[in-house]
C-alpha cells in the first residue's frame, strides 16, 4: 500500500473508532439515567448492572454501527475537502476510483468484523441485555401469552391451543393428533391444561382420548389424567428476542424447526437472520455515498455534509425499520423487505460516484 492508501485508511478506522467511543458512553449515560429508578428499587446486585452494560456496550454498537460509520466517513472525508487534500491528490494523476481503494479496504475491514460481531458476539450480548431487562426492568410486566398456537411438534403429531401462558404454565382448549402413515392414530382433547416442570408432566382436566379403530373407535373420558406429553411447554411461546440470541447457525436450526412447527413468527424470525449479512454489507454501500456527497468542498462548509449525511442515515434507518416491520407484520417477503434499503441505497451510491467522478 501506498502512501496515500496507509493515509486515508488510519483516518477511516481512527475516525469511526472514535466515533464508537464517543457516543457509546453517551447511549450508556441515558440508558442509566432512564433506568436508575428501577435498577434501585430492584435493589439489582453492582456486578449484574456492569455486565447488563458491558452486554449494551456491543448491543448498542451491532444496531447502530452502519450510521456511525456513515457519518465518521462524512465527516473525514468533509475535512480532507476543506483543506483542499482531495484536490491535491486528484492533481497528482490520481484518479476517482484510485481514490475510493483506501475507503473500499476500511469497509471490507469493518464488514468481516461487522460480521464476526453479528453472527457470534451480538447474540449472546442480546441475550444479557434482554434477560437483564425482562427480569429488573420489567419486572413481571411481559407475560409472553400467546394465542390460537397450531404446531407439528415431530414428524407424527400435531398440537393445538387457543391460548398458552407461560406465567401460569397453563394452556386452554388443548388438543393433540397422533397421525401414523398419513391417518389420524388417535387424538386427545382437553379443556385445560396445566405444566408441572419439577417432573415434566402435564395434568389434563376434562380429557378426552379417542382411538382410531378398524372396526370403530374407542372413547376414554378423563376429570383428570396426568402424563407426558412429548414437547417442552416454554418451546411453544418462544420470547419475542429469542433470534436475537442465536448464532447465525443455532438461528438457522432454530428457523428450521419452527418451521417445521408451523409458527407464525417465521417472517420475524428470518428479518433477523437476513439482517446478520444486510447490515455488514452496509458498510460499503454507505462508505461509497459518504465519499461521493462530502469530496466536494462546498461553499456552506463541513455543516452543509454533515446535514446532508444526518438526513440520508435517517432515511436509511426509517427504510430499515418500516421494511422489516412489514415483513414481521404480514406476508411480505423478508429477504426483499431486509435487502431493499441496500437496494436503494446501492443504486444511489452508484448514481453519487459517476457525479463524483464527473
Amino acid at each position: 500500500m501506498k502512501i496515500l492508501d496507509w493515509y486515508i485508511l488510519k483516518r477511516y478506522l481512527g475516525t469511526f473508532s472514535m466515533m464508537l467511543l464517543l457516543f457509546i458512553p453517551i447511549g450508556i449515560t441515558v440508558n442509566l439515567a432512564e433506568k436508575i429508578d428501577k435498577i434501585l428499587d430492584n435493589e439489582v446486585p453492582f456486578i449484574e448492572v456492569v455486565y447488563y452494560y458491558l452486554d449494551f456496550t456491543v448491543y448498542f454498537a451491532n444496531l447502530l454501527f452502519p450510521i456511525f460509520l456513515f457519518l465518521s466517513v462524512i465527516w473525514f472525508t468533509s475535512k480532507l475537502a476543506m483543506n483542499t487534500e482531495i484536490v491535491a491528490f486528484l492533481s497528482s494523476g490520481v484518479s476517482f476510483y484510485r481514490f475510493l481503494r483506501p475507503y473500499l479496504i476500511g469497509a471490507t475491514i469493518v464488514c468481516i468484523g461487522a460480521l464476526i460481531l453479528s453472527m457470534y458476539l451480538a447474540p449472546q450480548a442480546s441475550k444479557g441485555f434482554n434477560e437483564f431487562k425482562y427480569r429488573y426492568l420489567k419486572h413481571g410486566q411481559e407475560t409472553r401469552e400467546t394465542n390460537d398456537v397450531y404446531r407439528q411438534i415431530n414428524d407424527n403429531e400435531f398440537i393445538y391451543a387457543n391460548h398458552f401462558s407461560p406465567s401460569s404454565n397453563s394452556a386452554r382448549n388443548f388438543t393433540l393428533e397422533h397421525f401414523e402413515d398419513n391417518e389420524l392414530n388417535f387424538k386427545i382433547s382437553a379443556s385445560g391444561l396445566r405444566y408441572n416442570p419439577e417432573d415434566s408432566t402435564y395434568r389434563l382436566t376434562m380429557a378426552d382420548k379417542r382411538i382410531i379403530g378398524a372396526k370403530g373407535d374407542s372413547i376414554f373420558n378423563y376429570r383428570t389424567l396426568d402424563t407426558i406429553l412429548p414437547f417442552e411447554f416454554d418451546e411453544l411461546t418462544p420470547e419475542s428476542y429469542i433470534a436475537e440470541t442465536l448464532n447465525y447457525t443455532e438461528l438457522k436450526e432454530f428457523i428450521s424447526k419452527e418451521k417445521r412447527r408451523g409458527s407464525g413468527n417465521i417472517n420475524r424470525y428470518e428479518v433477523v437472520a437476513y439482517k446478520r449479512w444486510s447490515i455488514p454489507i452496509s458498510a460499503f454501500i454507505l462508505t461509497i455515498i459518504a465519499v461521493a456527497v462530502a469530496s466536494f468542498k462546498r461553499r456552506g462548509g463541513m455543516g452543509v455534509n454533515l446535514a446532508v449525511g444526518i438526513c440520508l442515515a435517517f432515511i436509511f434507518i426509517f427504510f430499515d425499520k418500516v421494511f422489516g416491520t412489514m415483513a414481521e407484520q404480514s406476508t411480505f417477503s423478508p429477504l426483499i423487505a431486509v435487502w431493499f434499503p441496500n437496494i436503494v441505497f446501492g443504486i444511489l451510491a452508484v448514481v453519487l460516484l459517476i457525479r463524483a467522478k464527473r
